[in-house]
């Protein structure tokens, strides 16, 4: 079974793209058939980026910003619960060797 490899592209790329959607009035799906890029891939770029029209570059949107700070979060979330059981069972393992 051969491994499906993923096409990258560049900053550029991507902000011409997005720059084709917003001025051609073209449909994404048609704009994505013309520069030969997978279904989707242009929403998905809108969500992730927004074009800074003063220096012409791409930047993470707001979306993009706080998806990445509940990712974040939630890893932090996952090592303090996992300290706090920690902590649990050594009380547990504590208060009985002091009953003895």
């Amino acid at each position: 079974m051969s491994k499906k490899k993923y096409r990258k592209f560049s900053e550029t790329f991507k902000k011409d793209a997005l720059e084709l959607l917003e001025n051609s009035g073209k449909t994404k799906a048609e704009i994505e058939r013309d520069l030969g890029i997978s279904p989707g891939l242009l929403g998905k770029w809108k969500m992730r980026y927004k074009i800074d029209q003063e220096n012409r570059t791409l930047s993470p949107s707001d979306t993009e910003a706080a998806q990445k700070e509940i990712r974040r979060l939630k890893r932090e979330l996952d090592t303090a619960r996992m300290e706090r059981e920690i902590l649990k069972k050594a009380i547990s393992i504590f208060s009985q060797v002091g009953k003895e």
